[in-house]
């Protein structure tokens, strides 16, 4: 189909060098394919590192730019360049605005608001010091959020982690901090923007199978690499509002006060663990979680009855404002 209801080109900023970023590519031609079905004119635009690309749209008269970038040049940090560029350009965009990105951007500073706003959060050290040496904490990158480096030895020890934060920051030339490790389930809260304010859509659960003396973690492979153990053994569930009514709803309550005190819009992912007590505590809020079809978003969304092609299409019209997603 194509061309009748305007141009929205998808962009990115992703190379083939590492599997999360050939998912990115995936994902854009995905999401293009889906605005072809509704009627809309539409590329693929990959994004060099200066974003030159992005100049260039004004002449085109875009209605949106649909935006998949979560780093450029491998970078994440880099990611609010290009939503920052497009709102100088005068041109609208999907998810969410430059500020809110810069608030959730750092793991560090998003828990910061977090723990000040009262939200519920782990723990945490900047450099691994002043831990309980026996307490269990996992080490993350700071500014990444597709897991790099994640996998079972990121869980150890709270003596350790010191040092793991120093040899990991070597490795993967960003930085790292420890958190407190909750061993208990694992939810994902996908929220979709719509002509009422932001809908959240069904609840799903990662069931870690298999993990017989591992730590359950989502890591790198389990997030991407279909063909790994942790991959098979993290599938996703759901029906948690009708198991436990009174989880899903305090669940859903701490989303939208996510969604709230960072100013989100378009579309977004707030990620759980439960502590010992059973108690939710928010581990990131997720400005641009994975839109490929196989993805827990679209995932969530079908579980609320919605094609992939209505998915994006509320995600522009979210954008848009007046617009209206089409069947």
């Amino acid at each position: 189909m194509g061309g009748t209801r305007g141009f929205i080109p998808v962009v990115h900023a992703a190379t083939e060098s590492r599997r999360d970023e050939i998912d990115t590519i995936v994902a854009a031609n995905s999401v293009a394919g889906a605005l072809d079905a509704q009627g809309f004119t539409t590329e693929v635009v990959a994004l060099t590192p200066d974003l030159a690309q992005l100049d260039a749209l004004p002449a085109r008269r875009p209605l949106a730019v649909f935006n998949l970038v979560d780093a450029v040049n491998g970078d994440g940090r880099l990611a609010p360049m290009v939503p920052a560029r497009l709102e100088a350009l005068g041109l609208r965009h999907t998810g969410c605005s430059t500020s809110a990105w810069l608030d959730t951007l750092s793991k560090i500073g998003t828990k910061l608001k977090l723990a000040h706003a009262g939200l519920p959060t782990p723990s945490w050290s900047e450099d691994g010091k002043g831990l309980d040496a026996d307490t269990p904490v996992i080490v993350k990158p700071i500014w990444e959020h597709g897991s790099l480096g994640l996998d079972e030895r990121s869980v150890m020890r709270g003596a350790e982690a010191a040092r793991a934060i120093a040899e990991r920051n070597l490795r993967w030339k960003t930085e790292h901090f420890a958190e407190g490790f909750l061993d208990g389930r694992e939810f994902n809260l996908s929220l979709l923007d719509g002509a009422s304010g932001p809908t959240v859509l069904p609840i799903a659960e990662i069931v870690f199978d298999g993990f017989v003396g591992a730590p359950r973690i989502v890591g790198y492979d389990a997030k991407w690499t279909p063909d790994s153990a942790a991959y098979i053994g993290t599938p996703r569930r759901f029906g948690l509002e009708a198991e436990n009514p009174a989880l899903a709803a305090e669940l859903k309550g701490l989303a939208l006060a996510c969604w709230q005190l960072f100013a989100l819009s378009g579309y977004a992912r707030v990620d759980f663990r439960l502590d010992a007590q059973g108690e939710p505590a928010i581990l990131e809020v997720n400005m641009n979680p994975c839109l490929s079809p196989d993805a827990g978003f679209a995932a969530a969304a079908k579980q609320a009855g919605l094609t992939y092609e209505v998915m994006i299409g509320a995600i522009v019209a979210a954008s848009l404002g007046a617009l209206q997603a089409t069947a």
